[in-house]
Formats: structure tokens, C-alpha cells, sequence
């Protein structure tokens, strides 16, 4: 039995910082960052079923066009897709009555829809990017036992392309689903590889008043390349939704509205429109699978 202090429940029975009770969540679930995202994404529902929120993890379930889907915001970082991933995980697969694991597990559909900018000057803004792999540089998964599910031939190409300072940790990479990757592809995005950094400022190559540990990692990421997979795009969680998911038997996929190019110092006119055509399609996709 898993005790009480590792499976927190609310007193209402619910999972703890999800305030989510099994039956509230569809198998097919959009993790989006912004709680504000996540009714600009149920405004395209037929129906909303569910709705609850607790601290910046909002849920609301509903049906479109004929799909129940859940949307959920996670928040920012690898550290709140930590809670998230594992707590959906324990609404499916584990008893929260006798808090065993089940016998039959459930494999959920995890779809990121995600802002992000590009590293790469022809993926222009207003683009859509799908992650074909995720470099984790946050270390959040190497707490877990990640040999299993990790692409370690890319992270030692990483590490040797960049000089990467083991005392930063070692860089994790994860492959999406391929079920997922085929449901949701088109000729209409880029693919490529979306680097998860654990921070927005220093982790990014950001400079406020601090100086950098590798003032040029940036400029080393942009010319990174694996097995023709260049890195597209830097954000802040989805090598850590990968690696969860595929760690828990999960399917999971990463798609991000490019609203700014930093190669080229643009920004979308109108991020707006542009994440909203990311929404169309990805709620088309997923209904019509």
C-alpha cells in the first residue's frame, strides 16, 4: 500500500494539487502552460462537463465534436510537470481507495500546446513546431531511473558538441510518441528537437546582471544536429513530459505556435492568431483519430 504521505488526497478524495477525482478527466488531455489558455482553448467545446482549479493547475473536461477531451494548465517548469504527470498518472493507475497500483494499466494521450520561440532562422514566427525529440538540460527526470527510455547517443553528441560542464548535470533525451506523431503530423509543420531548460533567464541564455557559465551555449545549440534533427526551439517543459509520460506508459507529444525567432529577433504581430490556429488544428486532429 502506498502510504498517505507519499498519494496525498484532499478530504474530498481527490488527487492534491490537481483537486481531481478520476472521473473528471478524459483519456486525451491538452497541457497547456497559461491557466488563461485554457478556456480560449475549451471555447472551440460543444460542452463543458467539469471545470475546478487549485493554485495555477486549472482543468476543464468537455466534448469536441464528438471527443471528450480534458485541457489542463501546468504551469511553468519542469518541476510542476513533475506533479502533474505523476498525480494524472495516480487517477488512472492507481486505486485511491486501497491505494494500490492496478493490475490493468491505462495509457493516457498527452498533447502540449505550447508557445515557444525558434532557434533557427527559417522556422519564421507564426509557425507550428512539433518536438520530434526533447533535450532535457533541467535535470527534474534524474531522479527517476531513466536508462530505459532515454536517447543516449544524442545525449553524448550533445554534450561533446556543446563541452557541456557535468557540474550542471547531464542532459537527458527523450523520443515523442509515435502514435501521436503520426495522429497529429501534416506537411504544414516543422519538426526537430525543443530543448527544455530548467529556467527562462541564465537557463536560456538570457542576460539581465548575471553573467552566463557558457556565454555562447546558445549559439552552440543552434548548430546542433542529430540524425538530421536540429534544435528548433528552447522552452521549459516538454523533455520533462516525455520523459514522465514514457516513463509511466504514457503517449506524449509537444507542439509550439512560434511567436518569436531569436536567431533573427523577431516577434509574431499577432501571437494570438497565431496560437489559435495551433488550437484548430491540434482540436481537429486529435477529434478526427
Amino acid at each position: 500500500m502506498i502510504q498517505s504521505s507519499e498519494l496525498i488526497l484532499n478530504p474530498d478524495g481527490s488527487i492534491y494539487h490537481l483537486n481531481l477525482r478520476p472521473e473528471n478527466i478524459a483519456h486525451d488531455i491538452i497541457f497547456v502552460g497559461d491557466q488563461d489558455r485554457v478556456e480560449k482553448i475549451t471555447a472551440h467545446f460543444d460542452s463543458i462537463e467539469f471545470t475546478t482549479q487549485k493554485r495555477e493547475f486549472k482543468t476543464q473536461t468537455g466534448i469536441y465534436k464528438g471527443k471528450r477531451m480534458t485541457v489542463l494548465s501546468t504551469g511553468i517548469g519542469p518541476d510542476n510537470i513533475d506533479i502533474v504527470i505523476n498525480e494524472l498518472d495516480a487517477l488512472v493507475n492507481i486505486d485511491l481507495e486501497t491505494r494500490q497500483p492496478k493490475t490493468s494499466l491505462t495509457a493516457l494521450n498527452i498533447i502540449r500546446i505550447g508557445t515557444s520561440g525558434s532557434l533557427q532562422a527559417d522556422i519564421p514566427v507564426d509557425s507550428i513546431v512539433m518536438s520530434k525529440y526533447a533535450l532535457g538540460v533541467d535535470n527534474m527526470l534524474r531522479s527517476y531511473q531513466v536508462d530505459n527510455i532515454t536517447d543516449a547517443s544524442l545525449e553524448e553528441a550533445f554534450v561533446s558538441h556543446t563541452n557541456w560542464d557535468s557540474r550542471k548535470g547531464q542532459p537527458y533525451a527523450v523520443q515523442c510518441s509515435e502514435m501521436l506523431e503520426k495522429m497529429i503530423e501534416s506537411t504544414d509543420i516543422h519538426k526537430g528537437i525543443t530543448a527544455t531548460a530548467g529556467g527562462f533567464y541564465g537557463p536560456q541564455g538570457r542576460v539581465l546582471r548575471l553573467p552566463l557559465q557558457d556565454a555562447e551555449l546558445n549559439s552552440k545549440m543552434d548548430n546542433f544536429s542529430y540524425n538530421g534533427n536540429r534544435i528548433t526551439n528552447l522552452e521549459m517543459e516538454t523533455a520533462a513530459i516525455y520523459g514522465l509520460s514514457a516513463l509511466l506508459g504514457h503517449n506524449a507529444l509537444s507542439m509550439n505556435a512560434i511567436i518569436a525567432n531569436r536567431a533573427s529577433g523577431t516577434f509574431s504581430s499577432d501571437p494570438y492568431a497565431a496560437v489559435n490556429k495551433l488550437i484548430e488544428y491540434t482540436l481537429d486532429k486529435i477529434a478526427n483519430s
